[in-house]
């Protein structure tokens, strides 16, 4: 035979199935008797060929013309290529000729179907259920496909049906002729010319969408700068100094402050003002039986009416009056801590009505304003002056006539305010504390001196 007639069949087959007739396939023992050969034209007619002596109960094969019998019994690729007769049907390898055909064979044991593809076609046989499965039309079968030397063997209609073979059973010979020509590849279509893309239109400038709009970013908290004037009454402050050994001021005693907040220069800032006043009773010396109570008399020179005087020395004897001690102070600071803490400097200035000049001096300290936009608030202050100070005139001291007398003074506060209410556009708050200062002598200052006490008042918000 050529080798030429088998190749031919080979490549046809890879390029896809042939739609092609079948002829009914039949066996020795019943329907063999109605097969007749049946020609297929080829591109080559094939001499004829001698099939040898097939071994008892098995028929050979020729495949397109070549004889695919062999001794041994089995091609190179190890597969038995021999019908068999069962019953009325012919059975064939499956593996052997579907894969002639160019087809991919596989199987799973587990179900034992075995799975034949190829592009356009699709074949399921199961081992021992008389059943194929064509493209997913089930179809049934008069004998089931079966293991024969280990190899999967189908009835014939398998392959016509499944593949569109021609299947042929020559009875003189005793031999299953299978002819399997594949659908010529078709020729494809020229080529067309590319086409000429169209003369593009002028493109309108595109109209830039509109900005997004913003988020709405979130509002800040307005920031409240305080604007506040408050009186108070002093309820009778104790007072210590050359004057008074600790007598309870008068009734008359009170303070005054106020402070206004303001940004500036982009930094919180503060003005202050702060002003006391303590009045109290010096008291002069009692007068013995028969005394005068004047100069020469009988009054206890350590006794009450004798006062240090300034620069030192021997006690003079002063007579009783209504002493008053005066202070008042300025103050600027910068806002620090929430809410509302200050540091700052300031600027105190203090007067007596017993003669002595009026002292000054420069120092600084802490403060904590109230917070008024709240119905409750507390507040405090400690502020040092560490050298206030004034020059003795020649009339109030001819010895040290020109020269500084000064005390170191501290002064601190600390209160609670509660608002009550508002009227005409002012907020009213009841304030109300403990207030004092401590003056330690300096240079001729005759003595230390302490004023202290509790006050309560009323305050106008702006």
């Amino acid at each position: 035979m050529k080798r030429y007639s088998l190749a031919l069949a080979v490549t046809l087959a890879a390029t896809g199935l042939g739609g092609s007739s079948i002829a009914g396939a039949a066996n020795t023992q019943g329907n063999t008797a109605n097969l007749h050969p049946i020609r297929v034209a080829q591109a080559t007619t094939a001499p004829p060929a001698t099939f040898g002596n097939p071994p008892s109960g098995e028929v050979p094969i020729l495949f397109n013309d070549q004889h695919v019998y062999t001794k041994p019994d089995r091609l190179k690729q190890n597969r038995v290529l021999a019908a068999l007769v069962r019953g009325n049907e012919i059975l064939v390898p499956l593996r052997s000729m579907f894969e002639q055909m160019g087809a991919t064979v596989s199987y799973d044991p587990a179900s034992k179907t075995a799975d034949v593809s190829k592009p356009g076609s699709d074949i399921k046989v199961t081992v021992g259920k008389p059943e194929v499965v064509i493209n997913g039309e089930s179809r049934p079968l008069d004998v089931p496909p079966e293991i024969y030397k280990g190899a999967i063997v189908v009835p014939v209609r398998v392959i016509s049906e499944g593949m569109g073979a021609y299947v042929q059973w020559v009875p003189e010979k005793k031999v299953v002729v299978v002819r399997y020509v594949a659908a010529p590849v078709p020729t494809p279509p020229p080529t067309a010319p590319p086409t000429a893309p169209p003369t593009p239109k002028p493109t309108a400038k595109p109209v830039p969408p509109p900005p997004p709009t913003p988020s709405p970013a979130p509002t800040a908290k307005p920031v409240n700068y305080e604007h506040f004037v408050v009186g108070d009454y002093i309820f009778k402050p104790k007072v210590y100094n050359e004057f008074s050994g600790g007598i309870q001021g008068a009734t008359n005693s009170y303070d005054a402050r106020g402070a206004v907040e303001f940004p500036a220069f982009g930094l919180p800032w503060m003005i202050e003002g702060d002003y006391r006043s303590y009045q109290y009773q010096h008291n002069g010396c009692s007068v013995a039986a028969g005394g005068a109570g004047a100069a020469g008399t009988a009054c206890d020179p350590t006794g009450a009416g004798f006062v240090n005087p300034i620069g030192g020395g021997r006690a003079v004897y002063v007579p009783g009056f209504t002493a008053t001690d005066t202070d008042i102070d300025g103050r600027i600071g910068l806002k620090v801590i929430d809410p509302r803490i200050y540091v700052g400097i300031g600027y105190l200035s203090r007067s007596e009505n017993y003669g002595y000049p009026r002292q000054g001096g420069v120092g600084f300290g802490l403060e904590k304003l109230p917070d008024l936009d709240q119905t409750f608030s507390v507040y405090g202050s400690v502020w040092y002056y560490p050298n206030v100070s004034a020059s003795l005139p020649a009339a109030v001291s001819p010895a040290f006539a020109g020269q500084q007398f000064a005390y170191r003074d501290l002064k601190y506060q600390v209160g609670a305010t509660y608002t009550v209410g508002a009227f005409s556009g002012f907020g009213i708050f009841l304030d109300g504390g403990y207030e004092g200062d401590s003056l330690r002598a300096g240079n001729l200052a005759p003595s230390s001196a302490v004023h202290n006490g509790a006050y309560l008042g009323l305050g106008l918000k702006f």
